[in-house]
């Protein structure tokens, strides 16, 4: 059975605090601060970039840079804002240089991404870039090759469409892979309404059905913000 939406937010919160102590790589001694995510812990969507830059670093929070903004933008074409999602990244901690996060750093943080995914408990996982989508796909293959294309995945436990998708950065350096990324966007409202492979209907969802308009409206999602 799974938890109430109040234990999984609590069990968040210690993650959080886990993920702020943590010295698993040597990426503790240079980061500023520990980037774990942020934005709604029942969220049905959630994004899933590479690591934190300077600014994610200084914030500690995801991104909140030039990238950030163009992912809220295109959140805003679809109907949705960034409370609406989580928001996080397969590092938690600023690689020097902002240079690639590296197999060691993957396999110390993998732990944490996927006990988020397990806790929030999204519809929609997208990955943003390379390393999200390999991780979480389970594969070598490149986002150029996979990218807009949904796939299914069990991830922390759990049956999920997983988009993959270009990283906003890579939008902000080539117009035609910003085109692409907002023509793939533009799909997720279609993927959100979508019945998970295998997974039947609850008898409250049966209830409700057959209830029809007179169903009550479903409480509002809990929020979590993450400010340090």
């Amino acid at each position: 059975m799974s938890a109430s939406a109040e234990e999984r937010r609590e069990r968040l919160v210690d993650l959080y605090r886990e993920v702020q102590g943590c010295t698993k790589c040597p990426l503790y001694e240079t980061r500023t601060k520990a980037v774990f995510g942020a934005g709604n812990a029942d969220a049905d969507l959630m994004f899933v970039g590479e690591a934190p830059g300077a600014e994610e670093d200084r914030q500690g929070l995801p991104f909140v840079g030039r990238a950030g903004q163009l992912l809220n933008q295109m959140l805003e074409e679809i109907g949705l804002a960034r409370d609406d999602v989580f928001i996080a990244n397969v590092l938690k901690s600023r690689p020097p240089g902002n240079r690639d996060p590296q197999p060691l750093e993957i396999q110390a943080c993998e732990p944490y991404l996927f006990e988020q995914v397990r806790l929030i408990e999204p519809r929609v996982l997208c990955t943003l870039g390379n390393f999200a989508t390999k991780l979480l796909t389970g594969s070598p293959t490149g986002i150029t090759k996979v990218r807009g294309t949904p796939q299914v995945h069990d991830l922390g436990g759990r049956t999920v469409f997983l988009l993959p998708l270009f990283h906003p950065a890579a939008a902000l350096r080539t117009p035609a892979v910003k085109e692409t990324l907002r023509a793939d966007f533009a799909t997720i409202p279609e993927l959100l309404g979508r019945p998970l492979p295998g997974s039947a209907p609850s008898a409250e969802e049966i209830a409700e059905a057959e209830a029809g308009e007179d169903a009550p409206p479903p409480p509002p999602a809990d929020q979590l913000g993450f400010f340090g």
